[in-house]
């Protein structure tokens, strides 16, 4: 199946600890479209402290999905190059792509 790339749009996600598993899990950066309690599905190595620390952030393409009517999620694929942004990057992606949550 090929990938369509009309569904999918740049999104700016950290590495963070999740509070209840102890866990590096990857968010959506808060001020964007997406709530940051939504999962996303990505590359392990972007939630592997040993090449990236807690709270680096990344530009991924994503789309919203869900598998079979459950919980949506934001799906990257796993292939698609890593693009490692700066605090100053990541705050002016936010403001000029600010918009309601979903």
């Amino acid at each position: 199946m090929a990938r369509e790339s009309w569904m999918y749009r740049e999104v700016a996600v950290e590495s963070a600890v999740d509070p209840r598993s102890g866990r590096v899990v990857v968010r959506p950066v808060s001020g964007q479209a997406y709530a940051t309690s939504l999962r996303v599905h990505c590359s392990r190595a972007l939630s592997d402290p040993e090449r990236y620390p807690v709270g680096t952030r990344f530009l991924l393409s994503a789309r919203l999905t869900d598998r079979q009517g459950g919980e949506p999620y934001l799906y990257a694929w796993h292939g698609d190059p890593v693009v490692v942004m700066k605090k100053a990057a990541v705050k002016r992606f936010v403001e000029e792509r600010r918009r309601l949550r979903i």
